[in-house]
């Protein structure tokens, strides 16, 4: 009997926590991000990696970034090995335009993760950006030796080549940029640099 009760009080948990959290989806569907919350908040619990997560992407979506970082990074502390949440992490610090921790978040994934080619990839614009041209090169490189015909990949490792004097690498890249994607501005104003 007592099993039988213990059983009956379990899934009545799970259906309340499903019921939420379907409730939050429906919710997050109208764009009604305030009673999206308030669902995942009935069910919460601060150990609950997926509650964590869900309420770190609505906050997000309702533009509280500093709330969604930190639930975000209960996540992270919940689950360390899990890049999601990672990654959820990075949209409100691009929204602040916290661009070192956008930086330190890419890194924890390539920790865990090597070959991970959208962390390598945006990794490797931040080092563009900062004309890090040297470690954007092996980023970019990693990137279009795994997927080489991935566009974006390779005229960001043509544009990198060009800035470290590479012209020859640049000139093959630009040019394998436009068959990937013809006529091309971008691989077009590459080559006329070049020439």
């Amino acid at each position: 009997m007592c099993l039988l009760i213990a059983s009956v009080g379990s899934f009545a948990q799970t259906s309340k926590y499903q019921s939420a959290m379907h409730r939050s989806y429906e919710f997050e569907q109208a764009k009604n991000y305030t009673n999206a919350i308030r669902e995942v908040k009935s069910i919460y619990k601060t150990d609950d990696y997926f509650a964590n997560l869900r309420l770190g992407w609505l906050y997000y979506l309702a533009k509280n970034y500093n709330e969604s970082v930190k639930l975000y990074e209960k996540a992270i502390t919940l689950k360390p090995y899990a890049i999601e949440a990672r990654f959820g992490c990075i949209k409100p610090l691009s929204a602040q335009e916290n661009w070192e921790k956008v930086k330190l978040q890419y890194l924890s994934v390539l920790k865990i993760d090597p070959q991970n080619t959208v962390a390598n990839y945006w990794l490797g614009v931040i080092y563009y950006n900062r004309k890090d041209y040297k470690n954007a090169n092996k980023l970019f490189e990693k990137v279009v030796n795994l997927y080489p015909l991935d566009y974006d990949s390779v005229i960001m490792l043509a544009w990198t080549k060009l800035q470290l004097g590479k012209s020859n690498e640049a000139k093959v890249l630009f040019n394998h940029a436009l068959t990937l994607r013809p006529n091309d501005k971008s691989a077009m104003e590459g080559l006329k640099l070049i020439k």
